[in-house]
């Protein structure tokens, strides 16, 4: 064992256990059980979120693997390269600051809270150094429960929940494709191969069973980056609270999904038709859900459709084989995505609303927090030199190198950056119609929760550290800058985007955004509501998601049902005994009535059979007297004889003269 590779397992099992410590310690015991850990919370995760991020440092710099028993031929690995090293220090970073504000934002259930949030942050740890499918499926399906449970965190709220159960049925909808890359994997050989089902030898697969493999990876990417069709969850993912939003949202699940593609780019590579999906999915997202977030008169619904779009343009990395343009990406667009989810959350807490019309004027109110929101929004928007300009260059760059087609969609996908982020800024710092002040109440606050008119220094920390982040990261895509990045990342470094590249981005953003700025100015911006309703995908997938909980719901009764019959063929089985038991008592009673006759007949023949000895005895005693009277006259003596016969004789003679007398 390398001094390292306890740094990696305590990177995922040390936020594991803190986590499922204050998760059952906020759930279970008694009231001063649950108000002792709510006040411990915080200060442990943010404690173990540091230690994450201390940790992450030191694997991203000696890169350890290592690997533990699972299945026979399928351990679980992990290991550290370029792109896990990278990924996972902003991971860890991001998770620290999103802490901390929710430290000062969350006021109920914290410890069950910060406990969900250790919990998920261990499963993005794992989904990051996984380098094995077992590992990796694991990481997966703990990443998404963790992900259920955080955006229902409010469960007695029923609107909450089904935004939870909607996210979660989507996800798992795409996620069965990581299954079926599974199963290709083991039907193409690799389980055998003595290889443990890496992940990094997918591509070596035998062609069939490796577009079936490329093919559920990708299904399950697009799934958990909310690209289309799948987008309509992170909609619903907005009734979470926002530290979950900006968590989720910017460095972690939905990021994950991109992060996935740009792991088995080589696989994308390899079937060909892979690497072309994904790029003009990931195009064509970041336009769709560019119009889609221009269109949204609420803040964190745009930021949601903001997130599909800018994560498009990962996925359009990964297709066109720009890993370094895509990391960068994904790394500059956590920083900023969290950023501008906790203004719209210490807005929301403090306000009362999330709605633009109701944050109109709110940049001006708290001026850390404003300036934080326009840094952000900038960078959002590409301008320069803010971080999402230079990055999505470097992307569109390769992708014009691939097609210029996939150039001037993703072209077009930049330009909507620029005006939904225009359309958030304009906003926020026109002049407030209703209160002018924080201890004032204007017309349209307090619309969603009562607001406590004031934004925690606690709070506003981590907003001044991620609004440096949206200027500082801008270097990740620009030369030379890029090249190290691809050395870091093991990858080819290329030139990067020309300076004319960088300009015409930057020219288009700046005009996009000075375009919307006049037409919201003008009440002019066109906001169709088939864009506000998310083209249509809500219906279909809450028609999908009510047709899932029906059927489960039916299968539900059904085994309920199945449940009942053993116990009604219990009762009918007693009822039997029951019956059987009543005529054995029947029977029983017959029983003793037909001995207790048959004691009387006994007894009754016994008296009888008395008599009839008795009559028996005394026919045998007479008789026994007359042999006796009859043996004293055999004495042997002939006189005796003479006698006898002259008395019979005698008698013989007074019988014949009565007769005749008589007659």
């Amino acid at each position: 064992m390398t001094p390292a590779q306890p740094a990696l397992a305590l990177l995922v099992l040390g936020p594991a256990a803190v986590g499922t410590l204050l998760a059952f310690a906020g759930t279970t015991g008694g009231r001063r059980t649950r108000a002792a850990a709510d006040r411990a919370a915080f200060p442990l995760a943010v404690a173990t979120a540091a230690a994450v991020l201390g940790l992450a440092g030191v694997v991203a710099a000696t890169r350890p693997s290592a690997s533990a028993r699972f299945l026979a031929g399928a351990p679980l690995g992990l290991g550290v390269d370029g792109l896990a090293a990278v990924v996972l220090v902003a991971v860890a970073a991001v998770v620290l600051l999103v802490l901390v504000f929710a430290a000062a934002d969350v006021r109920e259930a914290r410890a069950r809270f910060a406990g969900l949030m250790l919990l998920f942050t261990a499963a993005v740890a794992l989904t990051v150094t996984a380098t094995t499918l077992p590992a990796l499926l694991l990481a997966w399906e703990v990443m998404g429960a963790a992900s259920y449970a955080l955006v229902g965190f409010w469960w007695r709220d029923e609107t909450r929940v089904g935004a939870g159960t909607t996210a979660f049925l989507t996800t798992r909808a795409g996620d069965l494709g990581l299954y079926l890359a599974v199963a290709g994997a083991v039907g193409g050989g690799l389980l055998g191969s003595g290889t443990g089902l890496r992940v990094a030898d997918l591509a070596a697969l035998p062609p069939g069973w490796r577009d079936v493999v490329a093919g559920g990876l990708l299904v399950a990417a697009l799934g958990k980056a909310a690209q289309l069709p799948f987008s309509w969850w992170l909609s619903r993912a907005m009734e979470g609270p926002s530290p979950v939003s900006a968590l989720l949202h910017s460095a972690a699940m939905v990021a994950m999904g991109g992060y996935l593609l740009l792991r088995v780019e080589p696989l994308l590579a390899a079937t060909g038709w892979a690497a072309t999906a994904a790029a003009w999915v990931g195009a064509v997202t970041a336009v769709a859900l560019g119009v889609v977030a221009l269109a949204q008169r609420d803040l964190k619904q745009l930021l949601a459709a903001s997130t599909a779009a800018q994560l498009g343009f990962v996925v359009l990395a990964a297709g066109v084989g720009a890993v370094t343009g895509g990391t960068a990406q994904l790394v500059a667009h956590a920083g900023v995505k969290a950023l501008l989810f906790l203004v719209a959350g210490a807005w929301l807490t403090a306000l009362g609303t999330k709605r633009l019309a109701g944050l109109r004027g709110a940049a001006g109110i708290w001026p850390l927090v404003g300036g934080a929101v326009i840094m952000g929004g900038l960078a959002l928007a590409g301008v320069p030199p803010f971080a999402l300009w230079s990055t999505k260059d470097a992307v569109l760059h390769v992708a014009l190198e691939t097609s210029p087609a996939l150039y001037a969609v993703g072209l077009l996908g930049a330009a909507l950056s620029a005006a939904y982020a225009g359309k958030v800024l304009v906003v926020v710092l026109r002049r407030p119609h209703g209160a002018e002040q924080a201890d004032q109440v204007c017309d349209v606050w307090d619309d969603e929760q009562p607001g406590t008119r004031e934004v925690p220094r606690l709070a506003q920390a981590p907003l001044v550290v991620l609004a440096l982040a949206a200027l500082g990261l801008a270097v990740l895509g620009l030369p030379p800058e890029v090249g190290r990045l691809a050395g870091v990342l093991g990858q080819e470094a290329g030139a990067g985007a020309g300076a004319l590249e960088l300009a015409v981005s930057g020219v288009v953003a700046v005009a996009a955004l000075a375009a919307v700025v006049v037409a919201v100015r003008a009440d002019r911006l066109p906001e169709p509501a088939w864009a506000r309703a998310w083209l249509g995908l809500g219906a279909a997938t809450d028609a999908v998601v009510r047709a899932t909980l029906r059927a489960a719901e039916a299968a539900a009764r059904a085994d309920d049902g199945l449940g009942r019959a053993p116990a009604a063929l219990a009762r009918g089985v007693v009822g039997t005994a029951g019956g059987v038991g009543a005529l054995d008592d029947g029977l029983d009673r017959g029983v003793r009535g037909a001995v207790r006759g048959t004691g009387g007949l006994a007894g009754l023949t016994t008296r009888l059979d008395r008599g009839v000895d008795a009559a028996v005895h005394g026919v045998a005693g007479g008789a026994r007297r007359l042999g006796a009277v009859a043996r004293s006259s055999q004495s042997g003596q002939l006189h005796t004889y003479y006698l006898q016969a002259v008395v019979v004789l005698g008698a013989g003679g007074l019988a014949f003269v009565l007769y005749v007398s008589l007659r």
